[in-house]
């Protein structure tokens, strides 16, 4: 029955793992980076786009109020001529002149007036535009009408004037008298019960049926002058600030009737005969959700509608009225962040776009990484075969691979070394040339400068030196001093006794004057200082049979320790335990030889 493969036997090669770890990297930075700049370019068009209704609302501000100003000082100059305390048509006709100077100058004036305490009334309004002709049936030459009722103990007279640029007196036609009282109006009402200007909500004028505001104040003990102020131009304002082809913008008054509207032709709607400011909130179903929050509503916010998310600004303009006008500009969110969505489309296509090219590049890199830890592997399989002439991997880009391939490329050539050393001294068949050929083999692997043997006597416990190299050359120990210990001699050196005793490898640093016996030593090798590793000779049961001491020169150099180096040292006792074996094999061979020879002579 086959094996089922479990999850340990699922692995990938290393190329695959760094090519998808690559694609994984490239991806999150793609995202990363798109959501970052989706944003900032969105907290950037925000910050902007209230920087944008802030400036419409200041416009509108100054467009208000540059309206109003004028009309203000004007009115508080006409106050001032004796002619609004008329009694009479005749002598209110001398403010016609003035009156007339003052349409000319503010031409958002839709007409001067002044009503009286007896009901009297007197109008100067300009015919700007033939429709304003039509509705008044003025004659064609006429520039200005002049709409007077005058109340009566005789009877209520109404008369409609009609003048020209110059003033001149074209046409003159009694009207049937109106339903129109100004002591019935708000403008009248309010003006007189206050001693400043006033200014109304704004209305639907009952002649023109325009929506504007009227100023008036106080002429006199029995006359209130007043202008009607018309409001259309408002609406152009408000047009030219469309923000996108869906956003709405909106001025309305305290009591949510609608002032400007980009669409003019809806400002107005009919009800019982009569025209009415249409509501702000039956003007779509966005404003009638955004007004439904009443007038404490935050500036700024976001308002979720059918499935869409449009971003409100709402402020308070103080002219306008008594209570002042709101504005509210509402822009669908998807328009607003237009470009904010493209942007981020945009980096997510150049992200994939970098990411197809980048994967064949990253590919050829992993495979470039990955091609040196293949021969690596296929290096450690000669090494398992006892294949050392096989090729090195060579040299990779990546520090850690080349490392593990020089470490490699070492252990080869320790391995091998190794077991040359055991087959060359396993062939060795006389006890001195094997001691000689143990010094020789450890100081070529140690790169050490001299070495020496002791060897434990069996029959006196003493350790006795054999075989001394200096710089490659066989020495004599009795030249040099080099003398034997007791097992219990006190004068042994510590470096000595722990190796000697069976303990790990001492490694030791000796001047000339810790040297003692070794004086003559460091003398022959001309330096003032060595560094010594002493590793012990004990067979497989763990008996002593001896100390390999090697030397090293001192030069002042780093690599003058190398030989202390941890890797050198468990070498050097790898030797040591082959150079052990050997020595006890010949002492065995020696012994039986000897024996032989007794029972045969």
């Amino acid at each position: 029955m086959p094996r089922t493969p479990t999850r340990k036997d699922r692995r990938f090669p290393l190329h695959l793992h760094i090519s998808v770890l690559f694609t994984l990297l490239l991806v999150l930075i793609g995202i990363v980076l798109g959501l970052f700049n989706y944003q900032q370019n969105s907290q950037i068009i925000f910050s902007s786009s209230a920087k944008l209704f802030e400036r419409i609302q200041q416009e509108l501000q100054k467009d208000l109020r540059h309206t109003y100003q004028p009309i203000n000082h004007l009115l508080s100059m006409l106050v001032l001529n004796r002619a609004t305390q008329a009694t009479d048509l005749e002598g209110r006709l001398a403010l016609l002149e003035p009156m007339a100077q003052a349409l000319r100058d503010n031409r958002k004036l839709a007409s001067l007036y002044l009503g009286y305490a007896d009901g009297d009334f007197f109008m100067l309004r300009p015919l700007r535009s033939e429709t304003m002709k039509q509705l008044l049936a003025a004659p064609e030459q006429a520039t200005y009408q002049v709409w007077s009722i005058d109340r009566s103990e005789t009877g209520d007279e109404a008369h409609y004037l009609f003048f020209d640029d110059a003033l001149n007196l074209i046409s003159q036609q009694q009207r049937p008298l109106q339903a129109f009282d100004p002591r019935s109006r708000s403008w009248y009402l309010s003006a007189s019960s206050q001693a400043e200007q006033i200014t109304t909500a704004p209305y639907v004028f009952f002649s023109t049926q325009q929506v504007g505001t009227t100023l008036a104040r106080r002429a006199g003990p029995t006359s209130i002058l007043a202008a009607d102020l018309t409001l259309s131009d408002l609406s152009t304002t408000l047009a030219q600030h469309q923000v996108t082809a869906n956003s709405q913008i909106i001025l309305f008054d305290a009591e949510g009737n609608t002032v400007a509207y980009p669409d003019s032709a809806r400002l107005l709607r009919m009800h019982g005969g009569e025209a009415h400011l249409t509501p702000a909130r039956d003007l779509s179903p966005e404003l009638a959700t955004l007004l439904a929050d009443g007038p404490d509503a935050p500036h700024q916010s976001i308002l979720q509608l059918r499935e869409r998310r449009w971003v409100v600004s709402r402020s308070h303009i103080l002219e306008g009225g008594p209570q002042g006008l709101h504005l509210a500009l509402l822009v669908p969110e998807d328009e607003l962040l237009a470009d904010a969505y493209r942007i981020r489309w945009q980096g997510a296509l150049i992200t994939l776009t970098t990411l197809l090219l980048c994967l064949p590049l990253g590919w050829l890199a992993s495979r470039i990484m990955a091609n040196p830890l293949r021969a690596l592997v296929l290096e450690a399989e000669a090494i398992r075969r006892f294949d050392f002439d096989y090729a090195s991997s060579g040299h990779s880009p990546v520090l850690e691979v080349d490392q593990l391939a020089e470490s490699m490329l070492r252990m080869k050539a320790t391995i091998a070394r190794f077991l040359d050393i055991s087959a060359s001294l396993c062939a060795e068949t006389r006890f001195d040339t094997l001691i000689e050929r143990i010094l020789q083999e450890s100081l070529a692997v140690s790169a050490a400068h001299g070495g020496l043997i002791y060897l434990l006597d069996a029959d006196s416990g003493r350790l006795q030196p054999h075989g001394l190299f200096l710089h490659g050359a066989q020495h004599s120990l009795d030249k040099h001093g080099i003398r034997g210990y007791d097992k219990a001699a006190s004068q042994m050196p510590t470096w000595l006794q722990q190796p000697a005793n069976g303990d790990k490898s001492c490694i030791a640093s000796l001047g000339f004057d810790q040297a003692g016996d070794y004086r003559s030593l460091l003398q022959t090798l001309d330096s003032p200082r060595v560094h010594l590793v002493a590793t012990g000779l004990h067979n497989h049961k763990g008996d002593r049979l001896g100390v390999l001491v090697l030397l090293h020169c001192d030069h002042g150099e780093p690599a003058d320790r190398a030989m202390q180096s941890p890797e050198n040292v468990a070498f050097i006792e790898a030797v040591s335990e082959v150079a052990t074996r050997c020595i006890e094999r010949q002492r065995l061979l020696d012994r039986r030889k000897q024996l032989l020879d007794s029972l045969s002579n």
